[in-house]
């Protein structure tokens, strides 16, 4: 089996978005979503407030890429150009042949069909390009609209974790999706 070995963030392309490769300078424009209260419910309670707290993230979600270990884009719209969000392949293990994925949209895209559009082309990616063999969706159990989009793709639900996580106020039970490529495949 051929290892692969990233160098740099792909640009992955769809009708309507650009995923490219995070960077310290989108802290401005990632603020905003990733400090809003109602997008981060389901991920975290204390989102970061300040833009240096956002440039700390990125820089550690650029550690795990020169590690290996995640893949951090950011999500543009083609009109506007704006950054509608990140989309992240974290837990990254690519002598396993595994990842999880990791979405946060900005409020006003949410419910537009944002990441039907994202997981119709990252899907293949994760499985033809990077050769990934399972790609898991691990939310939080009251996160409806991620639950309804992960069997929308056929990703088949393993389990329930219970009191999992705790996002600093609340313990969370979480639900894991697997998708793995001969199912995909075969889809």
């Amino acid at each position: 089996m051929e290892k692969i070995l990233l160098t740099e963030i792909p640009i992955v392309e769809t009708g309507n978005y650009i995923l490219r490769g995070m960077d310290l300078i989108d802290a401005s424009s990632l603020l905003p979503v990733m400090s809003h209260k109602e997008t981060m419910k389901y991920i975290t309670p204390h989102p970061v407030k300040t833009k240096e707290e956002m440039e700390k993230k990125i820089a550690n979600h650029l550690r795990g890429f020169e590690k290996q270990k995640e893949i951090p884009w950011v999500i543009i719209d083609r009109e506007n150009e704006e950054i509608v969000g990140m989309f992240r392949f974290h837990k990254l293990h690519l002598w396993h042949r595994k990842a999880e994925m990791g979405a946060v949209i900005r409020q006003e895209y949410q419910k537009k069909g944002v990441m039907t559009e994202i997981l119709t082309t990252v899907l293949p990616y994760a499985f033809h390009q990077l050769n990934l063999n399972r790609v898991v969706g691990d939310i939080f159990e009251g996160n409806r609209g991620s639950q309804r989009l992960l069997e929308k793709f056929h990703f088949r639900k393993e389990g329930q974790l219970r009191q999992t996580d705790f996002d600093g106020e609340n313990y969370h039970d979480t639900i894991v999706y697997s998708l793995l490529k001969s199912e995909y495949e075969s889809i």
